[in-house]
C-alpha cells in the first residue's frame, strides 16, 4: 500500500495514480499526484461536481419534456350527413387549419362527430351524450345544435356556425361581447333574403308570383327571410308567399301546384330538411318548369338553376381559429361573433338554356358569378 504521509513524500520521484471509485456515485476515476500537478485533482474534483449537480438539475426537464401532451377533445355537432360532399369539404377545411396551428387528430387532438342534427329536438337528444365526453369545446355547425346545447350548458365552451340571427334567436345577447359561453359566425343574415328575390326576377323576368319555402322545424328562422323578401316585393311589382313544408309529399304537392300556376317562382330557404332532399327539389322545379333560388350550398352543380350564399368552407376555417384561442386559454366571451364578408354565386347555366325554362341569362349577371356551370 501506498504510503502518503508528507515526511515521506519526495517531489522528484514519480507516483503511480491512485484509481477510486464513489460509493455514492459508482463513478470511477483516479488522482496523479506529482509536482506539477499537486493543485489538479482538487480543480478536477469542482469541475466533475459542477458538471454533476448540472446533470442532476437537467434531469427534471428532460423527464418533463418526455411527459405526454394533454389530448383536447372538441364535440363537433352538425346539421348536414356525414357522407355529404359540403360536409367533407367542411371538415377537411377545418382540419387544415389547426393542424397548421398545432394540433394534430391523433397526437393532442380528438374530435367526436355527431351528424344530421337537422332539428332541434334531434340536436337536444344527442346533447346528453356530447356533455358525457366531457369535451373541451363544442362546434355546432347550424341553428339546432347552437340552440340545444345553449340550453343544457353555460360552462362548457360553445363556437358555431351558419346560424341566422344569434341575437333575434336569443344565442347570444351582444356580438360585440357575447359575454357568456358561446360565440362563432353568423350565416345569411335576413336582408340576403332581398338579394335571392333580385337575382331571381333578374334572371327570370317573366316572373309575377314568388312561393318562399321551408321547414318550420328545421328552419324556425326562415320567416325572418320572408321579411325581407316581401319588402323588396313590392318593388318589383312581385308577389310573395310562403310554403311551409313538413314532409316530402308536402314537398310533391306544392311544386305540383305552383308549376301549374304560370309566372311562378320559388325560393329556397337555407333548411337543413330541404338540403337533405335537394335533388327532388331540383328533379321538380325541372319538371314544372319552376324557375327557382337556392338558398342551398351546391345545388347548382347538381341542376339548381341559381344559388346565392355565403361560403362555407371560409366559416369554417375561421371557426377553427376560434377554437384554437379557445383551447390556448381565451374565453368565448371576449371573442365577438362575426358577420359573413364572402359569398359565392353559381349558374348553371344548361339549366337555364334548356327547354323547361328557356332563359337567357345577362352576360353582366354571368361575370359576376363566382362559378357557371355549362
Amino acid at each position: 500500500m501506498l504510503n502518503l504521509s508528507t515526511s515521506e513524500f519526495d517531489p522528484k520521484r514519480s507516483y503511480p495514480a491512485l484509481k477510486f471509485r464513489s460509493a455514492a456515485t459508482g463513478i470511477s476515476g483516479c488522482a496523479i499526484f506529482s509536482s506539477e500537478a499537486r493543485e489538479a485533482p482538487a480543480v478536477k474534483r469542482r469541475e466533475f461536481i459542477t458538471l454533476l449537480g448540472g446533470a442532476a438539475a437537467a434531469w427534471p426537464l428532460a423527464a418533463r419534456a418526455q411527459q405526454p401532451e394533454r389530448v383536447r377533445r372538441i364535440a363537433w355537432m352538425d346539421s348536414f350527413r356525414e357522407d355529404d360532399p359540403n360536409a367533407k369539404a367542411r371538415v377537411k377545411s377545418f382540419l387544415e387549419v389547426v393542424e397548421r396551428l398545432g394540433w394534430l387528430v391523433g397526437r393532442n387532438l380528438v374530435i367526436d362527430y355527431r351528424w344530421n342534427l337537422f332539428d332541434v329536438e334531434t340536436a337536444r337528444l344527442a346533447s346528453e351524450e356530447i356533455l358525457n365526453l366531457s369535451p373541451d369545446v363544442i362546434l355546432c355547425g347550424g341553428t339546432p345544435s347552437a340552440l340545444a346545447m345553449q340550453k343544457v350548458t353555460r360552462t362548457v365552451p360553445i363556437v358555431f356556425m351558419f346560424v341566422t340571427d344569434p341575437v333575434g334567436q336569443g344565442i347570444v345577447t351582444n356580438l360585440a361581447r357575447p359575454s357568456s359561453n358561446i360565440t362563432g359566425f353568423s350565416y345569411l343574415e335576413p336582408p340576403i333574403a332581398s338579394k335571392w328575390l333580385e337575382l331571381l326576377t333578374e334572371i327570370a323576368p317573366s316572373i309575377r308570383r314568388v312561393a318562399f319555402m321551408f321547414n318550420p322545424i328545421s328552419s324556425p328562422y326562415s320567416p325572418l327571410y320572408y321579411e325581407s323578401i316581401a319588402m323588396t316585393a313590392a318593388k318589383l311589382l312581385v308577389a310573395p308567399f310562403t310554403v311551409p313544408i313538413g314532409d316530402l309529399s308536402d314537398i310533391e304537392q306544392s311544386m305540383t301546384k305552383l308549376g301549374q300556376e304560370r309566372s311562378s317562382g320559388v325560393i329556397f330557404s337555407p333548411d337543413a330538411f330541404l338540403y337533405q332532399n335537394r335533388r327532388l327539389i331540383i328533379e321538380l322545379a325541372a319538371r314544372h318548369r319552376l324557375p327557382a333560388m337556392y338558398g342551398l350550398p351546391g345545388t347548382a352543380a347538381e341542376g339548381g338553376l341559381i344559388y346565392y350564399v355565403v361560403d362555407i368552407v371560409d366559416l369554417c376555417r375561421k371557426a377553427a381559429a376560434y377554437i384554437d384561442r379557445i383551447l390556448r386559454g381565451e374565453k368565448p366571451g371576449d371573442l365577438p361573433v362575426q358577420r359573413p364578408t364572402k359569398f359565392e354565386m353559381t349558374i348553371n347555366l344548361t339549366t337555364a338554356n334548356n327547354k323547361a325554362l328557356g332563359l337567357t341569362v345577362a352576360n353582366t349577371l354571368l361575370t359576376s358569378a363566382d362559378e357557371v356551370f355549362e
